[in-house]
């Protein structure tokens, strides 16, 4: 058994970088800062000293544009063990709408809003790969990423199957010219601590099993959906999974109290 991934979500403020260019200016604004119609940004009462970026907030660039480590007071981090999934799934629809196809760079997460880019760091090579959330998954407790195979072998997870790996959420930045100074500012993103949040209590093979445990928890007063998923091994599953909430808080406290009645529970989102 894995370590259960660990969340980092925190609601304190981080730092402004300015960088020096040859020519102009490159102002990099942390946190995010409110942009006018016009393009140019709302006052900030932050002083520079105090918001100055971490040397680890380095910007990627993704088919053209921006995009950046969110700071973990605003983001999301996470560590654990990242699977992959391929041929059963290739051509099948993910859960965004998207036709899987499993040698592109994406991958499936339990909770992130779909598109959110991640970047992924194999923690026992050091290799890292920034990918597009489009499904959802993995569907194991202790497990917090499911790679695409493509993902996979950029991350050297295709041969062993399984990594520790720390995940990072993105945000897009965009790129403005204002009296002389180029301003990279961070475009509005989503809480990723609020949605739609469900517990998974249980995966059975037969559906009638499944059935007989929607109907109970129905009769309880929970919301409870029933999803079918095929695996990779051609088997199908019937998924239990029943409301919990509108922020991740409020989910991860309906895991522990599920998870006591039905070990290896754990938090999905819609």
């Amino acid at each position: 058994m894995t370590k259960q991934a660990s969340f980092s979500l925190f609601m304190i403020l981080l730092p402004v970088l300015l960088m020096q260019g040859c020519g102009s200016k490159e102002v990099y604004s942390y946190p995010p800062r409110a942009v006018t119609p016009s393009g140019e940004a709302s006052p900030s009462k932050q002083t520079p000293e105090r918001n100055r970026i971490p040397p680890t907030q380095r910007p990627y660039a993704i088919d053209g544009k921006t995009y950046y480590p969110i700071p973990s007071a605003y983001g999301y981090v996470e560590n654990g063990v990242a699977s992959w999934y391929g041929p059963q799934f290739h051509g099948k629809k993910t859960s965004n709408g998207e036709t899987y196809d499993m040698n592109g760079l994406t991958a499936a997460h339990k909770v992130l809003p779909m598109n959110t880019h991640v970047l992924v760091k194999n923690l026992e090579c050091g290799k890292e790969i920034v990918l597009r959330v489009n499904d959802r998954g993995p569907f194991v407790k202790d497990r917090i990423i499911d790679l695409s195979l493509g993902a996979a072998k950029a991350l050297g997870v295709d041969g062993p199957g399984t990594a520790k790996v720390q995940v990072t959420a993105l945000g897009e930045a965009e790129r403005t010219t204002t009296g002389g100074q180029v301003q990279e500012r961070f475009v509005p993103y989503r809480n990723f601590n609020e949605g739609e949040f469900f517990v998974q209590i249980g995966a059975f093979t037969n559906k009638e099993n499944a059935d007989r445990l929607t109907t109970a928890m129905t009769g309880q007063g929970n919301k409870t959906i029933s999803q079918v998923y095929d695996q990779d091994d051609g088997s199908r599953y019937y998924r239990v999974q029943v409301w919990a909430g509108r922020t991740l808080e409020e989910a991860k406290k309906a895991e522990q109290g599920w998870e006591s009645r039905y070990p290896g529970a754990f938090v999905i989102a819609r």
